[in-house]
């Protein structure tokens, strides 16, 4: 298995394509990295700019440029020593009409080979998707849309298909007689009886009427395509069948003011395996699974063979070829059986590094049964990200957010009021059917048959709302402690908070621990355990929309907490829990990913930085706070008595503010615009005072008007005055918290991964700021230039970096050494120990440091941190007068001379490393050292 050196991530997207990344590779090996991290390639609906919106997995995304291009990209990343770590969706495809097997399954419904490929209800207790796929795109009600004409008929040599704008949706074969007979004499007395054209296409009406169905798959595949084949041929060599179609379709497709003439369509519609709606519907009728509340994404049943193995041929083609030398699992949460699919995968890719996207809550681990290498790194970004945050200040600045505000709120309780509000407003669809499910199986049981539909939905939206995991594993092979503990919990704080559904809960907890009952029949005993992992498909999407896209939003003690797998309500890590978890990943997930940025981080890493800065100047803050409450007051806009943006918002901006503020004033303007967008869609997202679902337009533009108001360029802006003083010093310390980040990403247990352009400052906000073009020829010529002085005057070169830093080559640097020394000790960092060393002194809790150590050879990290008390603003944190007596206890008889890899010094060490020696000439360090004989033996 090729265990990565370090992954790169790269957003493909039609802007940037796999002409583009050929001019990247000779960058990411002059850097430094060993993989290509690829954002997923096969073929998505046009113009995606993200890929994960699948329509033909077995497909190079020709938007990309297609295989010829993807061929020679590959041969060129490997002609560089480079592997190639890929994102695969299993869990969904994009419900489109370019998805050919879903339109398949549109046009044949339950008659479709491709019937269980999706995650479909075909038997829905409502009569109205019953047999047919709801299909939630419209604007509008569907009758609205039908009168006012913007549902239409369209004749291709596709066939026949309902158009809604760009979508298509076919309609079945049977339906064509509807059309091609309507008014069929006007084109009888036009052709004449005999005529050889009207005689096919009567020809074509005979066949339609005995299309097969059911058993009969295949041959009822060939008689369609010969009366498509038929059609197409009558309209390209008769002028009067093609009007006499053209003509009939003019008369179902309606004419608006006349709702009448809309009635023969209306009747069409009603006969389709599909049911056009409103796009809300979906939230409240459904009977199919979607990627989280997103309609236009549709599930796939990748636990069956079948499914499995054609949704994947491509991937394993790949991975034989050594194409691909891993994979990136996407949401892993949303699959029946994560456990199942990922052991199938392992039996066609059993040498592949494989990691899973996976969220972990807090003292969660991930499954060691699993047959993967890790997650992809979330856990290792909210724990480095934590020790930046000084934990003691906990509650001076929760008092500085609280009287700020104007109230005390509770993160937990902010959790529980948003993941019911998602149950409400974008899941009762996705609830109701797992409600009927469970009716339908207590039903036959005498100790549950009195259970209503009302009372087993009220228990499982108690249970729901309760979770605090992202899901369990329960399976046909049993259930974890870990999972039953969950369960355990959950249910316990269910029947507490709603008491008269005790039985019912009772009743469901006896399915969620499979204790299934001895005289149940196998098939029965089935039911249980399909309702359990049915269930458990939907406790992350719940998660996801209730926690990190909405309570993450209205949340704001201090933003920086709250990113992707984070817990905004802990206020920060000890030190102590960051070697903890570091020495836990050497023992159990050594080769998982080290991630500080992706594709779906809240912020970026240096914007997270930066904003750490406030947990330690929490006094400062609250002047700074109230200073800017004072000046901004009067450009607010006072609207139904709301003063907007609302003191909650308005916190979240200024710290938002401070983390993105450009180093570069010529970015001014266009970083203007950005912070526009990027307040509609967080107050969006927070759903408070507008929502996706409900725009405030009043409430935007209000809040659009302050922001252009706070952040307009002038001489005589008060607020800039007051706010770019105390920005540079936040500016100045986050500097510092970025390049210790980025450094304990690079030497800690695990495989670093950079997201496309945080070699530099990373101070973009959500997606899609963060999916800007980045500029790697800049990147390529500054790793050249630092690569070219270092190995000449290493020492001259730091220097000249920190007085520097807004030009980001010092993070460049400290990037581009790292990866060198990591390429050079490999086993160090991929096989070595971890040791937490002892740190001695006054300023003890302002150095995080540990050992990497393998055979001979030992790796010493040092790095500061909270760093406000110990200098003072645009002084750095290096040499005596700073460090004082704080030093590092080495064991006895450890080498007594150590390298510098940042600076190419030589160290004298013996027992004790001074921290004054280390941190002399640069912020950070990175020492190997030269006894090794001596330093293994003591060290193990």
């Amino acid at each position: 298995m090729r265990i990565p050196v370090a992954t790169y991530r790269i957003q493909f997207n039609p802007a940037f394509t796999f002409e583009s990344a050929k001019a990247i590779v000779s960058y990411l090996a002059e850097l430094g990295v060993s993989d290509f991290y690829a954002s997923p390639i096969f073929k998505a609906r046009s113009g995606s700019t993200h890929g994960y919106d699948v329509v033909d997995p077995n497909q190079i995304n020709p938007e990309l440029g297609g295989l010829e291009n993807f061929e020679s990209l590959i041969e060129q990343v490997q002609q560089h020593g480079l592997g190639w770590l890929q994102d695969i969706v299993p869990n969904h495809m994009a419900f489109d009409s370019e998805n050919p097997m879903l339109v398949e399954v549109l046009e044949n419904g339950p008659d479709s080979q491709y019937k269980d490929y999706f995650d479909i209800n075909w038997e829905h207790p409502y009569e109205g998707i019953r047999g047919r796929v709801l299909a939630p795109f419209l604007g509008k009600f569907c009758g609205d849309c039908l009168e006012s004409g913007e549902l239409k008929l369209q004749y291709n040599q596709e066939g026949i298909t309902i158009n809604y704008y760009d979508l298509k949706f076919p309609i079945r074969i049977e339906s064509y007689s509807n059309v091609l007979i309507y008014d069929l004499a006007r084109i009888r007395r036009k052709l004449g009886r005999n005529h050889p054209d009207f005689v096919k296409l009567l020809g074509a009406l005979y066949a339609l009427k005995y299309i097969p169905s059911g058993e009969e798959g295949m041959e009822r595949y060939d008689q369609i395509s010969f009366v498509k084949s038929m059609l197409w041929e009558l309209w390209n060599d008769s002028v009067e069948v093609r009007d006499f179609i053209d003509e009939n379709i003019q008369i179902f497709n309606g004419e608006p003011g006349k709702p009448e003439s809309f009635d023969l369509l209306e009747q069409l519609l009603a006969e389709q395996f599909f049911r056009l709606a409103y796009w809300k519907v979906g939230n409240e009728e459904l009977n199919y699974r979607r990627f989280f509340t997103v309609n236009d994404l549709i599930s796939v049943r990748i636990e069956d063979e079948k499914v499995f193995k054609h949704n994947h041929a491509l991937i394993f083609k790949l991975l034989e070829e050594q194409k691909f030398s891993g994979v990136r699992i996407d949401h892993i949460d949303g699959l029946y059986d994560p456990a199942q699919y990922l052991n199938h995968l392992r039996d066609y890719a059993s040498d592949a590094y494989v990691v899973v996207e996976k969220i972990l809550e807090e003292h969660e681990d991930l499954p060691l049964t699993w047959p993967v290498q890790g997650t992809s790194g979330y856990d290792f970004l909210n724990k480095v990200n934590g020790i930046f945050c000084h934990q003691q200040t906990q509650p001076k600045f929760d008092s500085v957010y609280y009287r700020f505000i104007g109230n005390s709120i509770s993160y937990q309780a902010i959790i529980d009021e948003k993941k019911r509000l998602i149950i409400a407003k974008h899941l009762t669809g996705d609830i109701d059917n797992l409600a009927n499910l469970l009716k339908r199986i207590s039903s036959q049981y005498r100790y549950a048959s009195d259970f209503t539909i009302y009372a087993l939905k009220a228990a499982l939206v108690e249970i729901m709302a309760l979770f605090p995991v992202y899901r369990t594993y329960v399976s046909p092979e049993g259930l974890s402690q870990a999972d039953r503990e969950y369960i355990e919990y959950v249910i316990a704080k269910a029947k507490e908070n709603t008491p008269i559904f005790f039985n019912e809960l009772t009743f469901i907890e006896k399915f969620l621990l499979l204790e299934v009952d001895d005289s149940l029949v196998p098939e029965e005993a089935e039911q249980w355990r399909y309702f359990v992992m049915r269930l458990q498909q939907f406790t992350g999407p719940l998660t996801a929309k209730g926690v990190e896209d909405t309570a993450f939003y209205i949340y704001n003690r201090l933003i920086s907490l709250n990113e992707v797998g984070g817990n905004p309500g802990e206020f920060g890590v000890s030190l102590d829990d960051f070697h903890d978890f570091n020495q836990h990943r050497i023992a159990y997930w050594p080769h998982t990913i080290n991630t500080t940025a992706t594709h779906d981080t809240k912020r970026g890493e240096d914007v997270r930085a930066r904003i750490n800065v406030l947990s330690e100047i929490p006094g400062e803050w609250d002047n700074m706070l109230r200073e800017w409450q004072e000046i901004n007051a009067v450009h607010k806009d006072c609207i139904d008595g709301l003063d907007i943006p609302d003191p909650n918002d308005e916190y979240f901006l200024y710290q938002t503010l401070l983390g993105t503020f450009p180093f570069d004033e010529a970015e001014f303007t266009n970083y203007v615009q950005r912070i526009k967008d990027y307040i509609i869609k967080a107050i969006r997202e927070a759903k408070v005072h507008t929502a996706w679902l409900r725009p405030d337009t009043n409430y935007e533009e209000g809040f659009i008007r302050f922001a252009e108001r706070l952040l307009k360029d002038t001489p005589d802006n008060p607020f800039l005055e007051a706010f770019r003083p105390f920005q540079r010093k936040i500016q100045h310390y986050g500097i510092f918290n970025s390049l210790s980040q980025v450094l304990l990403k690079l030497t800690s247990p695990g495989v670093p991964d950079f997201y496309q352009g945080t070699e530099l400052w990373d101070l973009s906000v959500v997606d899609p700021d963060n999916r800007r073009p980045v500029d790697f020829e800049q990147r390529l010529k500054l790793v050249k230039e630092l690569k070219q002085r270092s190995e000449t005057d290493n020492l001259g070169l730091v220097q000249e970096l920190c007085q520097t830093p807004e030009d980001g080559r010092i993070k460049l640097f400290v990037i581009y050494e790292a990866l060198k020394t990591r390429r050079e000790y490999l086993e160090v960092f991929q096989r070595g120990d971890y040791h937490k060393l002892t740190v001695i002194g006054s300023l003890k809790e302002h150095v995080v440091t540990f050992a990497r150590t393998w055979d001979h050879t030992t790796v010493i990290v040092i790095v500061p941190r909270l760093l406000t008390s110990l200098v003072k603003p645009g002084e750095y944190p290096m040499g005596e007068q700073v460090w004082q007596e704080t030093r590092i206890s080495l064991p006895s008889s450890s080498s007594s001379v150590w390298r510098d890899v940042m600076t190419g010094r030589e160290i004298q060490g013996d027992d004790t490393l001074w921290i004054r020696d280390v941190l002399s000439d640069f912020p950070v360090a990175l020492l190997v050292n030269q006894n090794q004989q001596e330093c293994s033996t003591t060290l193990t």
